[in-house]
This record gives structure tokens, sequence and C-alpha cells, in this order.
């Protein structure tokens, strides 16, 4: 996990080097700084700050992973990464819900309840599918 804290980590320096450009180049203007565009750049920058420190924080106390060897093999990764369903339609129908529901939100509020209602089933039936029971097949 310490690449990703790095890849944060040094994320903090690019973002407050901005904000500072930023804030010169709009003191220029005649009407003086522009505060919001600085603030949420200073703000940027201390968030990528506290994700990598918490990354950081994490991945000391975690024992390495395969990919922070930079010695390790393909094969050291290898394994169980968990079950994934191979012949579910449910992310589809989510899909399909989840562009009912943003297009609801661009023309009308009628569309945005039916995407709404399509996405909750669909999100129960996809959460629920291997949860029915033995049905007798």
């Amino acid at each position: 996990m310490s690449v990703e804290a790095k890849l944060f980590q040094y994320g903090v320096a690019p973002f407050a080097l901005v904000a500072v450009i930023y804030a010169w180049a709009t003191s220029r203007s005649e009407h003086g700084i522009e505060w919001v565009g600085v603030v949420c750049l200073v703000l940027l920058a201390i968030m990528v700050g506290m994700i990598g420190g918490y990354l950081g924080i994490t991945a000391r106390k975690l024992d390495a992973r395969p990919e922070d060897d930079l010695d390790g093999e393909i094969s050291d990764a290898e394994g169980d990464y968990g079950f994934f369903s191979p012949r579910s339609w449910w992310p589809l129908q989510l899909g399909v819900a989840a562009l009912l529901t943003f297009l609801g939100l661009a023309v009308g509020w009628w569309i945005f309840l039916i995407g709404v209602l399509f996405a909750v089933v669909a999100l129960l039936g996809w959460s629920f599918e291997y949860f029915r029971g033995d049905i007798g097949i």
C-alpha cells in the first residue's frame, strides 16, 4: 500500500503550487484575488495529503503485499479474489436504472422517480441474488 500512499503524498506539492499560481494570476486582475478558487485548491492539497497520510499509516500497520515487493513474482499474488457472479443480469439493470435516474435529473422529476424505483429493485435483486433459498430444482 506504500505505492498508493506515495502517489497521494506526491500530489500535495503540485496542488499547492497551482494554488499559489492561481492566487498570483487572479491578483493581477482588476477585481483582486479570486478567493474561492484559491481556497478550493488549498483544501484539495490538504485532502490529498490527508489521504496519503492515512494510507501511509495504514501501510505501516499491515504486512507487505506481493505488489509492494520489488523482487516479487506474478505468482506471489495468485489466489482467490472473491466470488463474482458469472451470469448475473442485475448489474445491467442497475446501470439502466442509473441512466434513467440521471436522465430524470436533467429532463423531469417523473423519470427520476421511475429510475429510483428501478434502482431500488435492481440493487435489492443484485444484493439478494444468492439468498433465495432452495427453489427445489
